[in-house]
């Protein structure tokens, strides 16, 4: 047993760390009144909470050291490429109406805040672990299954920005690759690399620090519920709803887990 109670220590820490990463990027939004940094904020929090935790926790067990890595490596390459992303297209159309009015803006940047720490708890408590974390099976199945959301996420996203980027595809929207199979494959790839680590940190869990299970469950109803799938699902049906092409698409393509598309009966 690692962690039988929360250490709340840390979970102040990281919440107060999350909360400063936050306003210091939402005064630099708000003055300039760009969204450029909001989801470089985002990913890079990740980071620099687990390197706070890292450094002052030492935590330098083997499995410890390898959840930081999977953390760090997720962050820079979701951090990078939605950076890179940005600065091609020049704005976000989710804060249009958002990012010049600094009280709702400052709302996001809260809820964000709040966002990170929660998805972070299950690492948190692992790497503010006072006992050495063990190596067991879970510490594979976890990397495995961290490993398989973080190349369907890249892919996914490698995929769709191509697709973007073809001015032969102005006006389509994309259903080729992952797409095939999920309308949203890069959420699904999200969800499955935040639930890789908590299965990791499964064998220190005991009474009360199950509740860390709150991290991939929280994220996951963020993806599905939240921010991630009826946003994007209210702007294809703004831009395509009426093509039956795509009502077509969206009738027999899995919403978030990829899976065969269903065959037309209609």
């Amino acid at each position: 047993m690692l962690f039988p109670s929360f250490d709340t220590y840390s979970l102040l820490s990281i919440l107060v760390l999350s909360v400063a990463v936050q306003a210091v990027f939402f005064l630099f939004a708000a003055l300039l009144a760009t969204d450029k940094v909001t989801d470089l904020a985002y990913s890079l929090s990740f980071i620099l909470l687990t390197a706070f935790l890292f450094v002052t926790q030492r935590a330098y067990h083997g499995t410890q050291i390898l959840l930081s890595a999977c953390i760090v490596a997720w962050g820079l390459r979701l951090g990078g490429y939605l950076l890179f992303r940005i600065l091609r297209i020049k704005r976000d159309a989710r804060f249009d109406g958002i990012r010049e009015n600094p009280l709702r803006f400052a709302v996001f940047w809260a809820v964000q805040a709040l966002s990170v720490w929660l998805i972070m708890l299950p690492s948190t408590l692992y790497l503010s672990s006072g006992a050495l974390p063990r190596w067991s099976p879970f510490t594979w199945i976890g990397v495995a299954i961290w490993l398989t959301g973080f190349a369907v996420e890249a892919m996914a996203d490698i995929q769709k920005y191509r697709f973007r980027m073809d001015p032969a595809n102005a006006g389509r929207w994309i259903q080729h690759g992952l797409w095939r199979y999920s309308r949203h494959p890069n959420f699904f790839g999200e969800a499955l690399c935040w639930w890789g680590l908590f299965v990791l940190v499964i064998p220190g869990l005991e009474g009360w620090s199950w509740l860390a299970a709150v991290g991939p469950v929280f994220i996951t109803l963020l993806l599905l519920f939240g921010t991630g799938v009826p946003t994007v699902e209210r702007r294809s049906e703004a831009k395509y709803g009426q093509d039956p092409a795509f009502r077509s698409y969206k009738r027999n393509t899995s919403i978030f887990v990829p899976l065969p598309p269903r065959k037309d009966s209609s």
